[in-house]
């Protein structure tokens, strides 16, 4: 089919359950958010982002999964802080799912690692730089666990049907699709919201990643900046056209985080950001 000729009309999208709590799609499911520090800096420090967002959610309505990494693997200086590492990251991870019962989402950057994982977290994540490698694909689908596959920076929306493709010959049908911006010359992002009604054609759940789409990839030389200014209104404009989910990055103090702070959403302002886009959210959901 010839991509001006794509059906992107409303169609029934598969309902995916991740973990004990979160059942996101087609069945007349609450928004889901997920939310969390870039980067593990502590089990402390994950424990109260955990707490207070689990508490902003309930108010707003919406579900929730805790997200963050034990290493990133991607950032741009040699020198940055990675995160902890495998072992102790996930240490910590189970700690903030059995202390706050509540699901868990991390990224995967070897094979190795999604079988690890597994035995861990709710939902298992493939980095955008990584969702063309079909071994990572389908090492992920076999753990049984949900995969939420990022579109790279690179890609087309209408590719990620091979994506979908993918995983599904591993014996998997729970995924979902996340939307992070597209490379639009040289350190900069742009987002296209019919991404996300083309992605969302396709059967599955489809998320928007607000601040990693406000992220300019290297722009401070060693290390990302970010417009976090342009959250609030992508974010709104995504619960508009139709999602079921939006991801953030959120952190106490931005200026002080360890891993993408420019682009990351102060904690304080995520009871008003979650209001709004509820409420485009069940506008969209009642046409």
């Amino acid at each position: 089919m010839k991509n001006s000729e794509m059906n992107v009309c409303p169609c029934h999208v598969r309902t995916v359950k991740i973990g004990r709590h979160v059942s996101v799609g087609n069945s007349g499911a609450k928004l889901l958010v997920i939310a969390g520090p870039c980067v593990i800096e502590s089990q402390e420090h994950c424990l109260m982002i955990a707490e207070k967002m689990q508490e902003m959610c309930a108010a707003a309505d919406v579900q929730y999964i805790f997200k963050a990494s034990y290493d990133k693997a991607n950032r741009s200086g040699a020198n940055a802080y990675r995160g902890p590492g495998l072992e102790k990251g996930l240490e910590i991870l189970s700690a903030v799912r059995e202390q706050m019962d509540v699901d868990i989402l991390t990224d995967v950057h070897t094979q190795e690692q999604a079988t690890r994982a597994a035995q861990v977290v709710d939902m298992i994540q493939i980095p955008a730089f990584l969702c063309r490698q079909t071994d990572m694909l389908i090492a992920a689908a076999k753990t049984g666990k949900p995969v939420n596959v990022k579109k790279g920076q690179f890609m087309a929306p209408w590719d990620m049907k091979n994506v979908c493709d993918k995983i599904e010959s591993a014996g998997n049908s729970d995924m979902m699709l996340t939307e992070r911006g597209a490379s639009f010359g040289y350190n900069n992002l742009v987002c296209d919201p019919r991404s996300l009604a083309v992605m969302r054609s396709f059967g599955y759940p489809v998320m928007f990643d607000a601040t990693h789409s406000v992220q300019l990839p290297g722009g401070q030389g060693t290390c990302s900046d970010g417009q976090r200014q342009f959250v609030f209104p992508l974010a709104r404009s995504a619960a508009a056209v139709g999602v079921d989910a939006l991801f953030f990055e959120v952190h106490n103090d931005p200026c002080k985080a360890l891993c993408d702070g420019p682009n990351s959403m102060p904690l304080d302002m995520m009871p008003t950001l979650l209001r709004q886009i509820k409420a485009f959210y069940d506008l969209n959901q009642a046409q």
